[in-house]
């Protein structure tokens, strides 16, 4: 995961303008806020990103632990929302010095392609051990196993369409054919999944989980999953 890290911390083009980026990140909010159960709730966002539009999350619940890896996009995060009462930014590691049973929600969004499935299984565990009985693990942007760049090109080039960005999507997909995105991915790869592999790993995690009707954000060929702790034995 450490050289996703690191491209996501850099001065990246992954985003073809502004407006496909701020749109992107209030799309993955309202989507969010649609999975808070109460105004009081404790919701985490494991592996943040930029989250922009976290404010929109944070008006709909008591407190928003937004943590992320990236220690530049972490340091934007804290100094952006210093005067929100609602949010804490933090790392990774600090979750694990939060009381178990913390939260009513944790959303995990377009990470599990970024990291190894044994990654991901120490991930689900730590989503485990944060949420409350009742609580509930979102998890989405999970790319199904046929699925590939032109997939995501064309998912692209819909979203810019209906949201007039449709050049720039364009100009940005030429620009992402010869980024250090575009290598990267092709020296790593990304993981990918099908559907009842994923709820069988979330089961293998001690989730119950099924496959959500829609996916977070725009790229509708990717897979969203709802998943409930359950009691041991």
């Amino acid at each position: 995961m450490k050289d996703w890290i690191d491209f996501y911390d850099s001065a990246h083009s992954i985003y073809v303008s502004a407006r496909h980026r701020d749109l992107h990140f209030a799309l993955i909010a309202d989507h969010i806020k649609a999975y808070v159960p109460s105004r009081d709730a404790v919701v985490i966002d494991f592996s943040c990103g930029e989250a922009l539009s976290a404010e929109r999350v944070a008006d709909s619940c008591g407190k928003l632990i937004l943590a992320e890896p990236a220690a530049n996009v972490r340091a934007r995060l804290a100094a952006r929302f210093k005067d929100a009462a609602k949010i804490e930014v933090c790392s990774l590691d600090d979750l694990a010095r939060l009381p178990e049973h913390t939260a009513d929600l944790v959303v995990m969004n377009s990470v599990a392609q970024y990291i190894t499935p044994d990654e991901l299984n120490l991930a689900f565990a730590r989503i485990h051990q944060l949420l409350k009985p009742s609580g509930r693990f979102v998890l989405g942007d999970v790319l199904k196993r046929r699925s590939s760049a032109l997939t995501d090109a064309v998912a692209l080039l819909r979203f810019g369409r209906s949201h007039g960005f449709f050049k720039d999507a364009l100009k940005g997909l030429l620009r992402t054919a010869m980024s250090d995105y575009r290598k990267l991915r092709a020296r790593l790869g990304l993981a990918r999944y099908n559907e009842a592999e994923m709820i069988e790993k979330l089961k293998t995690s001690g989730f119950s989980a099924a496959r959500a009707k829609e996916n977070l954000g725009h790229n509708r060929k990717r897979m969203t999953f709802i998943a409930v702790p359950v009691a041991s034995a």
